[in-house]
């Protein structure tokens, strides 16, 4: 099964003193991209949670916040005194610049440490706590990602199916191509009016065929859509992601020798319907944990 890179997991608990709420959302990413934001009661905690979500996440852009609501966690004041020292300054300023000051303590309740925060260290209890709602919320967020994953693959199932009955669709047309070498170098001979050498002609067009033969690119492709199946299969979910594109890579090269080799109309759009669908298939497997 596959698990798709994008998440989002939210999970919130009440204790005797505090609320813990923990919230996490990812994006797509080549690599693990974690920013977490904490209180600063537990920046003695960060390096622990921070080894315990790599683990975890595993990939992706990924946003983890963590809020705790408690009385006795901290207590934000005002300095009035400093409050005061830069309204008086803003005046002086203000009036030998000559201009009006405007709101003042709008202006100064902006500047540094106006407020002052009496934060209490959390304990190891509390961030035991808060370990507990990161578990649930990862699980949310694992949870999320199965679905996810789940209607990637589906997706993904289908479009490769496409491909092989388009693969399909291109016999019928394959009769006509033949015709259509052997109509073309006629004119262009009937066009130098000199007498043709049947056999050389018969030379010729077996050459030409045999240029514009796909039976070879048309097995391939079809193996690989076939592997691809397999490895879908497969379970290993950490590494289907970056098999699974180089498997896609291989497919497109035998799509894009066929629209080389195509020499028909018909045969094109039969082409050009299967890179469409194995376009849809790449934006699908970036996003494949």
């Amino acid at each position: 099964m596959l698990h798709s890179m994008t998440g989002y997991g939210i999970a919130k608990k009440a204790f005797a003193d505090e609320t813990v709420s923990v919230e996490i959302r990812s994006l797509n990413s080549k690599s693990l991209d974690l920013r977490l934001r904490l209180p600063n009661a537990y920046n003695a905690y960060e390096l622990e949670l921070r080894k315990l979500l790599q683990n975890e996440l595993q990939r992706g852009k990924i946003d983890v916040n963590i809020s705790v609501e408690s009385a006795l966690m901290s207590d934000f004041k005002i300095n009035q005194p400093l409050l005061a020292s830069y309204i008086s300054q803003l005046k002086e300023a203000a009036a030998a610049a000559g201009i009006a000051h405007g709101d003042l303590l709008q202006t100064a309740a902006r500047l540094p440490n106006i407020t002052t925060n009496n934060e209490i260290s959390g304990t190891d209890e509390q961030w035991q706590n808060i370990l507990s709602v990161c578990h649930a919320a990862v699980a949310e967020f694992a949870a999320f990602r199965a679905q996810e994953g789940q209607a990637l693959e589906d997706d993904i199932r289908q479009r490769v199916q496409n491909i092989e009955q388009l693969l399909a669709d291109v016999a019928p047309f394959e009769p006509q191509r033949a015709e259509i070498v052997q109509q073309r170098l006629r004119q262009q001979l009937e066009q130098l009016s000199s007498k043709v050498d049947e056999n050389r002609f018969e030379q010729e067009l077996i050459y030409y065929l045999e240029k514009y033969d796909i039976s070879e690119e048309k097995t391939r492709l079809r193996q690989h859509c076939i592997y691809f199946m397999e490895e879908l299969n497969a379970a290993q979910p950490t590494t289907k992601g970056t098999k699974l594109a180089f498997i896609s890579q291989e497919m497109g090269r035998e799509i894009n020798t066929l629209g080389s080799k195509a020499n028909l109309a018909e045969m094109q759009r039969v082409v050009i319907n299967m890179k469409d669908e194995l376009e849809k298939i790449k934006e699908q497997l970036a996003n494949i944990l």
